[in-house]
């Protein structure tokens, strides 16, 4: 009768480990971040965020599921529990750090500055922009830089919902330059911008790390991602996703 007890008992154990084990991780992203993320024409969420999402979940054999968020509502959405977490190239800050917590992280990348291929600039300091037009995504560290700097040092401010639309009024001629993720904008020129843009430069002090976000006290999950980064860096997968978007190392 014990032996039947004690059977039944670790049934019941092992169905419940199982159970947790496929429980769906949500992630979200924002879809319109190319290279790193962007909705393609099927409909379907694609970019670097989202294969090394997949790797991520591959390594950690964990049930995943991608959604689409916007920007503005990506760290509200986390805290409320509409997903759990966020791998939408998401620069570790001091101030989203008062919010939730992040990951080691999964890319760094500097600021740059791009401008029309007739520009005068010669830079992308405050004297360098003073009295232009610059856009830039809100919500971003870009768009607190252009505000910190740029603004305070004599330049009109222009921030955007999205990178793409901050591009269209670029190209458009409504802005003299655009502030952005370097790696966005190398993306962009070598596609679609080399016949009307130009890259200005680096913007000096600016690097970053991208990391996923994850809310404040999860710290199980948190160490599964940071486990899984680490995997994927040191077996390969890592080069071999990031080697599809960008010809130099991101890590």
């Amino acid at each position: 009768m014990k032996k039947t007890i004690l059977l039944a008992a670790l049934a019941m154990l092992a169905a419940g480990t199982a159970s947790a084990q496929e429980t769906t991780i949500k992630i979200a992203t924002e879809g319109a971040y190319p290279p790193f993320n962007y909705v393609d024409t099927d409909g379907s969420l694609k970019g670097l965020d989202v294969d090394i999402a997949n790797a991520l979940c591959a390594e950690m054999k964990a049930k995943c599921e991608i959604v689409a968020q916007e920007w503005d509502g990506m760290i509200p959405g986390l805290i409320a529990k509409k997903y759990d977490a966020i791998i939408a190239s998401m620069s570790i800050t001091e101030e989203r750090k008062k919010q939730i917590d992040f990951t080691n992280k999964y890319y760094v990348t500097p600021l740059a500055v791009v401008a029309p291929k007739d520009s005068t600039l010669a830079g992308t300091t405050a004297d360098d922009l003073k009295g232009k037009a610059i856009g830039a995504q809100a919500g971003t560290t870009q768009a607190t830089y252009a505000d910190d700097v740029y603004a305070k040092g004599g330049a009109d401010v222009k921030q955007y919902p999205t990178n793409d639309e901050a591009v269209a009024d670029l190209v458009a001629g409504r802005l003299d330059a655009l502030i952005s993720d370097k790696f966005v904008l190398t993306d962009w020129l070598n596609k679609d911008g080399k016949d009307c843009c130009k890259m200005v430069g680096d913007v000096a002090g600016t690097e970053t790390e991208a990391g996923i976000g994850i809310r404040q006290g999860e710290t199980e999950l948190k160490e599964r991602f940071n486990k899984a980064i680490d995997a994927i860096v040191a077996n390969g997968t890592y080069a071999k996703i990031t080697q599809k978007y960008f010809p130099f190392d991101i890590y």
